[in-house]
């Protein structure tokens, strides 16, 4: 169970998460079985591995392109989602040229 809870996303400690290029700044609050995350790319990020987790992703501001294994690419800007469910068929990896914050939301629900 989650407690009704607010969240100042400033007064949340961040963890910095360099990139193959660039960085990724997380502020994490953690619960049993859910993850929710306030996060920053750095301009010219690119992510040092392709991600086969799954994930409820909202662009807060800013714009990063999500590629796919199988060749594609999705370009998310500001107001825009994606969702994925844990998929090892089809990992993704983030870049982002001008930087981005976006809200990712993760856990078991997702499997």
């Amino acid at each position: 169970m989650i407690p009704f809870e607010s969240t100042d996303w400033l007064h949340i400690p961040a963890e910095e998460h360099r990139g193959e290029t660039g960085i990724a700044t997380w502020r994490t609050v953690q619960y049993d079985k859910l993850r929710v995350r306030m996060v920053e790319y750095s301009a010219n990020y690119r992510a040092d591995h392709w991600c086969e987790k799954g994930h409820v992703v909202y662009c807060v501001k800013g714009e990063f392109m999500s590629h796919l294994k199988d060749g594609s690419t999705h370009l998310l800007t500001k107001g825009m989602s994606y969702q994925t469910t844990d998929n090892k068929e089809n990992p993704h990896l983030s870049t982002s040229k001008i930087g981005c914050t976006l809200f990712i939301v993760d856990g078991e629900f997702l499997k």
